[in-house]
């Protein structure tokens, strides 16, 4: 059925399916607004290239991240001291003990002793500092092919402690043939020390392996403290 009104001439097609006569000023406006998206698609996807090379070899870090500035417990709690409630909360959230609200800014790890779990032995756990005339002393003893967990007790003292990573680097002969990258997490000073163990390895097996492997492993956090580092050995010796 045609209808009675003035029939329309109908335009060129588009895209969209229809083309507006916009003002030479308005076409104008338009060309730039897609240049500018086209820029800044560009831009963003430079900036996601950029974020990508930032990461660190070590644990995934940012090498240009920059922490806030640290706020001591005892400044932290006594900005609500006038609200108890949120006060015991804040205490109890924290884990602070008395004598850390001492206004100490820096977050100490104290590391109390290394052990070592596997199913050949057991566990075995030595206290540290380690004693010992050798800068480098024999810690563990383990089968080649051996699965096993190192198992770290520590206490965090003064301040939270934020993005604790280790590095775990073992050479043999001068030649470096393992590192290791991992996060511990985030941790309040508390009354309990805290007890974590690492990532499951396995020695490698083959006349080649057997022997001894120096080793250093490093903890620090987010600020780039380095709060231990120990170099020890470990030996490998022939399954039976």
């Amino acid at each position: 059925m045609q209808g009675g009104g003035k029939r329309e001439e109908a335009g060129p097609s588009s895209a969209s399916g229809v083309v507006k006569d916009y003002p030479k000023g308005q076409l104008e406006i338009n060309d730039k607004a897609e240049n500018l998206a086209v820029v800044s698609s560009d831009d963003e996807e430079e900036q996601h290239q950029n974020h990508d090379e930032g990461d660190d070899a070590d644990g995934g870090k940012i090498a240009n991240f920059v922490p806030g500035p640290l706020i001591s417990l005892k400044d932290q709690i006594e900005k609500d001291q006038e609200d108890e409630s949120l006060r015991k909360w804040k205490e109890k959230l924290l884990g602070c003990l008395e004598s850390d609200l001492n206004g100490r800014v820096e977050p100490e790890v104290k590391f109390h002793s290394i052990g070592i779990l596997s199913s050949d032995f057991g566990e075995i756990n030595t206290p540290l500092p380690v004693c010992g005339d050798q800068s480098k002393p024999v810690l563990f003893t383990l089968k080649e092919g051996s699965e096993y967990r190192l198992k770290l007790t520590f206490s965090v003292l003064h301040n939270i402690v934020s993005g604790l990573a280790y590095t775990n680097t073992v050479w043999k002969g001068g030649v470096e043939v393992d590192r290791k990258n991992g996060m511990l997490g985030t941790f309040a000073p508390q009354r309990e020390p805290y007890i974590h163990t690492l990532e499951e390895e396995t020695t490698p097996s083959g006349v080649l392996a057997r022997g001894n492997y120096t080793a250093k492993l490093r903890f620090e956090d987010d600020d780039r403290r380095c709060h231990m580092e120990l170099d020890y050995v470990l030996e490998i010796r022939k399954s039976r």
